[in-house]
């Protein structure tokens, strides 16, 4: 078994991601960008999506979830740094919950389509024949179907990432509850907010909202306190 001092490099850049997860790459993040911007309204037609991401990639980007790419990256981080700090106690659940985690990580790049449609736009302002666009428009309608979590019914590669990242939170929470009780619940609340939208998202459609941005602040708030943990178990 690796001496604990093995670990510290990781802890520490488990803590940084937690950090920056925390202050930089929250959920609203498209939302906030909406703010600061003065665009009240994303684009609703595929014609308004590529000509957004023709005058300003950053903020069409920022809508269409780019960030989310860098957010679930830190968080991969996280789940490295938190499995290897319960290792040691809890082989079995620390397993389960990182390998969750990976999955929900590489599920979410998967279905990730903010650069596909970087790309559609693109090729649509340089198109030169009526066929070429309406072949470019019908692909960029496509992916729009797939990249709202909060449709009706969410596409099943941001459902599945969700279910499988929160499940993944709930039981690293779980192995936290005899060590540092605090961390624990709030990632309970965290992780328990987000497996409920994916439980009651098709009969309780009007609180979807809630459930989502409930989640997202108490994942602000734990990932601030695993920053906390890891940081210090890096310099004990």
């Amino acid at each position: 078994m690796p001496e604990i001092s093995t670990w510290k490099p990781l802890y520490r850049i488990g803590g940084i991601a937690a950090l920056l997860a925390a202050v930089l790459f929250r959920r609203n993040l498209g939302a906030e960008v909406s703010l600061f911007t003065g665009m009240e309204t994303v684009p609703q037609s595929v014609v308004e999506w590529y000509a957004l991401l023709q005058s300003n990639p950053f903020i069409g980007l920022a809508f269409l979830s780019v960030f989310d790419l860098v957010n679930y990256a830190l968080v991969g981080l996280i789940f490295l740094a938190l499995g290897a700090a319960s290792w040691q106690a809890h082989k079995s659940l620390a397993l389960i919950a990182f390998a969750s985690g990976l999955m929900g990580i590489a599920v979410s790049f998967a279905s990730n389509h903010s650069f596909s449609m970087l790309s559609l736009s693109q090729q649509y302002a340089t198109a030169s024949s009526e066929a070429q666009k309406s072949a470019l428009l019908a692909a960029g309608q496509s992916i729009l179907v797939t990249l709202d979590p909060l449709a009706t019914w969410p596409a099943t590669g941001v459902y599945v990432s969700l279910l499988l990242i929160a499940l993944a939170g709930l039981l690293f929470s779980i192995i936290m509850l005899h060590s540092n009780r605090a961390t624990a619940i709030v990632g309970l609340l965290a992780s328990g907010c987000d497996l409920v939208y994916c439980m009651t998202f098709a009969i309780a459609p009007t609180l979807q909202v809630v459930w989502l941005a409930s989640g997202g602040l108490f994942y602000m708030i734990w990932h601030l306190l695993i920053a906390r943990s890891l940081l210090k178990r890096s310099k004990e």
